[in-house]
């Protein structure tokens, strides 16, 4: 599976917004809303801080972090390595996972990422919603990297996705229920 090269990471960082993706037993089945932010962290951008939100049917935020990295810092591909701790209180307990950017545009708007299982598939937007012919057009790109898009679901949102500050917090809980199978 080929990814892009020389992704440019200050500008990947921002806000992210899941148009669409493989269903996750990590994440909650009624989800909505659902954005990823990525920081640079402060150690000259070779790891990214990453923030993983999404809100359930009832309004509750429930949110993971952790830590990408570039597999090899000597190449040029666009592979990274996700950390998180689960329980994202007790970080003895990592749970890693392979983050490949397979297309970007040019103004770094829309992306798709997999990796090389092809087990996980999202369709990514600066925006919460995406134009038709854009999201056809990764999903192609996705089936000629061998995904197989049957799977592929649409992620809902809202017209004011719902900010951070002040929501209901369930820090990491999907993630718990998605180990305990609740």
């Amino acid at each position: 599976m080929e990814t892009i090269r020389n992704v440019d990471l200050n500008r990947y960082a921002g806000r992210w917004y899941e148009i669409a993706s493989f269903p996750s037993r990590n994440q909650p089945k009624d989800g909505r809303d659902t954005r990823a932010t990525y920081t640079l962290n402060p150690d000259n951008a070779t790891t990214i801080h990453v923030l993983n939100e999404t809100w359930s049917g009832d309004g509750k935020r429930g949110h993971i972090e952790g830590t990408a990295n570039k597999v090899d810092p000597n190449s040029d591909e666009a592979k990274l390595k996700v950390k998180f701790y689960v329980p994202p209180f007790l970080p003895l307990i990592p749970v890693t996972g392979d983050y490949w950017i397979l297309h970007l545009d040019d103004n770094y708007h829309h992306a798709l990422v997999g990796q090389p299982s092809r087990t996980y598939l999202w369709i990514l937007c600066r925006e919460p919603h995406m134009d038709g012919e854009v999201y056809d057009m990764l999903v192609k790109k996705a089936v000629d990297s061998g995904y197989d898009v049957s799977n592929l679901r649409k992620t809902p949102h809202s017209d004011n996705p719902p900010e951070s500050e002040g929501a209901q917090d369930n820090k990491g809980i999907w993630w718990l229920k998605s180990i305990f199978g609740k």
